[in-house]
């Protein structure tokens, strides 16, 4: 049988987006389609939203083929995917296939459609005038089905539950867990997620100085942040602005999840979340991570909802020195338990979801069973370029803590990466340091420092500076002071739990500059104390041949 839409037997499925979260909520269907010829996919963007032009960037980036919406609506389509029903969607002729543009249906948005009433859930889109929008609605829990019967009991006639096609990604990640942590280089550390929707409740509008307060004040070695923010947020400043409004935690080593996929990726990397009433920490909770309160109260939340159970239920930081005391007081088992109410049919979504609509395309689905697509790698965030270091000597062990400069916390001294840091910072550090270089794949003409060369550059160039540093390896490094010869600096990984651990090498230095001063007995052993593990570091003469190396 010919389809009409396309006229060559094929079947033509329009993916109409609003906004970017809701395109992104429908990408993470595309393996339905997989490796399926007999349909067409494109895509259309719903008019009518401020975010829409975020969601027109995400589709071009996605490769998927775009029509413009005047063309949508003369179409025929044999499918019309959509995860959010405002909008004109009535103009697009086809059956309508609704699903959820995040979890729980927790968040009323007080400034359109019905008061009170939860987003995605409101009559006034869904059936008005009793009109059903959708020919499907695909639920992620019976409970949603109930709550949608309370405002049409012919929607709900419609409805059936498939589960969270969003949820199913993450889930079938979480086997990539140690890839995505050492892509962020993480390392040992407990990453932290700050979590935060969009609008005036919002944790980023409440407390935009959140993010840089905890890594001013979290010990680097200890912990990392990474920020998930909602695409309308993101839309609503621009990439410029935002980046600008965030300058401080970022230069502190903080992470800004991209909008689509690398999110969900940082959610399953994460230790902890630390959230507003967004449908994100949902993820976190099936997860069994902990959740961690930052919500101010307001109108928004609905009551009841399983993010309302969440937050309830959840420790609360009021200040980033609460930070541990909130992530002692987790039980396991109780953010997951709260999750199941709000995710049905996990580990069968795409399953589910495909069934419905090949029946409603007269297919029959391809034989191979659907997978949901494990998430890619995140990116890796910046190294702060310089720290005020804390330091404690005590005989051969040195405990370092290191915090993103600036702070006001008092410190032993400033260690900065020449080359990274800028000018008026590396001339009021005592260490310096830098990492030895890899020349390009096509360099011709080049020059390059020895060891021996660049630390006594430094040390001539930079007054205050006690101490330059090169880093050759991660168990290598060379370093200088004004009164000594250069030292060889030997660094052993640490075996904990069958997992072999690092030091950063930029923290062991920052041990030896606080060491060496006045000692002058080499070889020495010491314990390096960072992020509260020991680790092993000899220390020697350096050799001609560490030296004369080429950085």
């Amino acid at each position: 049988m010919k389809s009409w839409a396309t006229g060559d037997g094929r079947r033509a499925v329009l993916f109409a987006a609003r906004s970017a979260t809701a395109l992104n909520r429908l990408l993470d269907v595309l393996p339905v389609f997989a490796g399926d010829g007999r349909v067409e996919r494109t895509f259309t963007l719903v008019p009518g939203s401020d975010f829409g032009l975020e969601a027109f960037a995400a589709v071009e980036k996605a490769g998927g083929r775009t029509i413009p919406w005047e063309e949508a609506r003369r179409r025929e389509h044999d499918v019309v995917l959509a995860a959010s029903p405002k909008g004109q969607l009535r103009a697009l002729r086809g059956p309508r296939v609704l699903l959820p543009h995040g979890a729980g249906f927790g968040k009323a948005i007080s400034d359109e459609g019905t008061p009170q009433a939860a987003s995605g859930l409101d009559p006034a889109y869904l059936a008005p005038g009793d009109r059903p929008l959708a020919s499907l609605h695909a639920l992620a829990h019976p409970s949603q089905v109930t709550r949608l019967a309370s405002i049409s009991a012919q929607a709900a006639s419609r409805a059936t539950v498939v589960g969270d096609p969003t949820l199913e990604r993450i889930l079938t990640s979480v086997s990539h867990r140690d890839r995505y942590r050492a892509a962020l280089g993480t390392g040992a550390r407990t990453l932290i997620a700050l979590a935060s929707t969009w609008g005036p409740e919002s944790l980023l509008r409440r407390r935009p100085a959140l993010p840089f307060d905890l890594a001013a004040h979290l010990p680097y070695d200890s912990f990392q942040l990474a920020l998930i923010l909602h695409p309308n947020e993101r839309a609503r400043l621009g990439t410029l602005d935002l980046v600008e409004c965030l300058a401080p935690a970022l230069e502190a080593g903080m992470l800004l999840a991209a909008p689509f996929e690398e999110w969900a990726a940082v959610l399953v990397a994460a230790d902890a979340v630390v959230t507003d009433h967004g449908s994100t920490a949902l993820y976190a909770a099936a997860l069994d991570r902990p959740v961690i309160a930052a919500y101010d109260g307001g109108d928004e939340l609905i009551p009841g909802s399983p993010m309302a159970r969440l937050l309830a239920s959840s420790p609360r930081l009021d200040s980033p020195t609460g930070l541990e005391a909130a992530l002692a007081a987790h039980r396991p088992g109780a953010g997951r338990e709260i999750a199941r109410s709000a995710f049905a049919e996990q580990g069968n979504a795409l399953e589910r979801l495909r069934a419905e609509l090949y029946e409603l395309l007269g297919l029959d689905p391809p034989p191979a069973p659907v997978e949901p697509r494990p998430l890619p790698h995140p990116a890796t965030p910046r190294t702060p370029a310089a720290f005020a270091v804390r330091v404690h000597v005590e005989g051969a062990t040195v405990r370092v803590e290191r915090l993103p400069a600036p702070t006001t916390s008092p410190a032993h001294h400033l260690a900065a990466e020449h080359g990274t840091a800028g000018e008026r910072r590396a001339r009021g550090s005592g260490l310096l340091y830098r990492r030895a270089d890899q020349p390009p794949a096509a360099a011709t003409h080049r020059s390059a420092w020895t060891v021996e060369g660049w630390t006594a550059r430094v040390l001539d160039d930079y007054p205050g500076c006690r101490t330059a540093a090169v880093i050759l390896s991660p168990a290598h490094c060379v370093a200088r002071t004004r009164s000594g010869t250069p030292v060889s600096v030997r660094i052993e990984p640490r075996t904990e739990n069958g997992r072999v651990l690092y030091a950063d090498p930029a923290a062991v230095l920052s041990a030896v500059h606080a060491w060496l001063p006045g000692r002058h007995g080499l070889p020495a052993d010491l314990t390096c104390v960072i992020g509260g593990r020991g680790f092993a570091v000899s220390l020697a003469a350096a050799t001609a041949d560490e030296g004369t190396r080429e950085l």
